[in-house]
């Protein structure tokens, strides 16, 4: 999958700033925005070590479920 040149989403909201706001839907916006493993993995730390909101944690593991699928389905299902 090609993806068009942006800043990656932890520049843009990094953790402490997306996490830091109780507005779900700013969250789910965020989380959305992540394209890979490693993104979602800083954002679990940072959730880890501050609120450890479940309601946080699962989206965050929903998101990384979504994105190992995608990349089995790209390399072929191995």
């Amino acid at each position: 999958m090609v993806r068009s040149e942006s800043p990656p989403i932890t520049e843009a909201l990094p953790p402490e700033k997306l996490l830091e706001t109780d507005q779900t839907s700013l969250i789910r916006g965020g989380v959305a925005c992540m394209h890979d493993i490693e993104t979602v993995q800083q954002y679990v730390a940072y959730e880890n070590r501050n609120d450890r909101r479940r309601w946080v944690l699962r989206m965050l593991a929903e998101r990384a479920a979504t994105l190992r699928e995608s990349t089995n389905e790209e390399g072929g299902g191995e």
